[in-house]
C-alpha cells in the first residue's frame, strides 16, 4: 500500500467493467466518485444506503446522491433499513448494525447486478482511527491491520483506493474541483467511539508525540495489513463457507492459524461480531478432553462438536 493518490489496487481492475461505488454524500465518497471518473471508470453503479437514523437529513442525503448519479449518467441503487430497531432487537451496537446492514445491501446489489467489486471511500485518517480503536479493544494482528486496500466480504471484493490519502488532501481536492457534498452533523457527536477517537484521542497523541504520530500509526497498520494478507493465504481454502470444520485437521494447525481459520469460518457464515474470548471457546472444543461439546456465540448462534467435526447452529 502506498501513501497518496496512486492506488495499487486499481491496476488489476479493468476500466471497462461495471463496479459498484458506495456513496454516502459526504466529502470522502463525493471525491471518490469524481476521482474514479477521472481515472476512466465510467461504468459505475452508485449505491446509497439510508440507515433511518437522521430523519429528513438522511432522506435529503439520498436525494442528493441520486442527483449526483444522474449528473454523471451513472446508474443508482438505494437501500434502507431501520438500523436502531434492528440493533435493539439483535442486541448489537448501532455502529455494528449499520455496517452489517450496509454491507448486506451492497452484496444484494452486487449479486443482482453481477458486479464482483465495490469501491469505498475510506482514507488514511480512517485507517489510523480504526487501528487505534482495535488496539484499545485488545485486537490481534487481524484487527491491528485495520482495513486493507483490497479485501473480500463473502463473494464481494471491497476496494479502498483512497486508503493512502489523508483527510487534508481530500479537503484540498474538494476545494480544487469545487465539489459540493453533504455534511453529517452526527460526525461531531462524541458518544460514537470513532468520533471520540477522531476528535479527542488522535489530537492528544499528536500533542504528546508530535505530528508524525499519525503517519507512523498509518504505516504500522499498513504493514500489519499486508502481513495479515499473507497469513490468510496459509489458511485452508475451504474453511470460509464450509458447513463444518474437521476437528483433527484444525487441531493439527499452529494455534495462530487455528484462530484465523475459526474466525474466517464464522465470518463466512455471517457471524462477524466475535472477539478473542469467543474464538478461544470454540478452540477449546478441539481438545480431546474438552469438558463441553457446545459453546454459545452472539446473535443466538452456537458451535457444537459432534462426530469429529464442529458445526454451527
Amino acid at each position: 500500500m502506498k501513501a497518496g493518490w496512486r492506488s495499487e489496487s486499481l491496476q488489476a481492475l479493468p476500466k471497462g467493467r461495471r463496479y459498484l461505488v458506495g456513496v454516502s454524500g459526504g466529502r470522502d465518497s463525493i471525491v471518490l466518485v469524481h476521482w474514479l471518473l477521472a481515472q476512466g471508470y465510467r461504468r459505475l453503479i452508485v449505491c446509497h444506503f439510508e440507515h433511518g437514523l437522521r430523519g429528513r437529513a438522511g432522506k435529503a442525503d439520498a436525494r442528493s446522491v441520486e442527483r449526483l448519479a444522474q449528473k454523471h449518467g451513472l446508474e443508482f441503487e438505494l437501500g434502507s433499513a431501520k438500523v436502531a430497531t434492528i440493533a435493539t432487537r439483535t442486541k448489537r451496537s448501532i455502529e455494528t448494525t449499520a455496517r452489517d446492514e450496509r454491507l448486506a445491501f451492497f452484496q444484494r446489489v452486487a449479486s443482482r447486478r453481477r458486479c464482483h467489486a465495490i469501491f469505498l471511500g475510506h482514507h488514511a485518517d480512517d485507517q489510523v482511527e480504526t487501528f487505534l480503536m482495535n488496539l484499545l479493544r485488545g485486537a490481534g494482528v487481524r484487527g491491528l491491520g485495520a482495513m486493507r486496500e483490497r479485501a473480500t466480504h463473502g463473494r464481494l471484493e471491497i476496494v479502498r483506493p483512497l486508503l493512502g490519502v489523508w483527510r487534508s488532501e481530500i479537503d484540498e481536492y474538494i476545494r480544487g474541483h469545487g465539489l459540493k457534498y453533504r455534511d453529517d452533523a452526527t460526525n461531531q457527536e462524541l458518544h460514537a467511539r470513532r468520533n471520540r477517537t477522531r476528535h479527542k484521542i488522535v489530537p492528544w497523541l499528536e500533542k504528546e508525540f508530535g505530528r508524525k504520530v499519525r503517519a507512523n500509526l498509518w504505516r504500522a497498520a499498513s504493514i500489519l495489513a499486508e502481513e495479515e494478507a499473507l497469513l490468510d493465504e496459509l489458511l485452508p481454502n475451504e474453511s470460509e463457507n464450509a458447513l463444518f470444520l474437521e476437528v483433527r485437521r484444525l487441531r493439527d494447525l499452529p494455534v495462530a492459524l487455528q484462530r484465523r481459520t475459526i474466525l474466517r469460518w464464522l465470518r463466512g457464515n455471517e457471524i462477524s461480531d466475535v472477539g478473542f474470548d469467543a474464538i478461544e471457546r470454540v478452540r477449546a472444543l478441539l481438545q480431546p478432553d474438552a469438558a463441553a461439546a457446545k459453546t454459545n456465540l452472539p446473535r443466538a448462534r452456537h458451535v457444537r462438536r459432534r462426530a469429529g467435526r464442529i458445526f454451527l447452529g
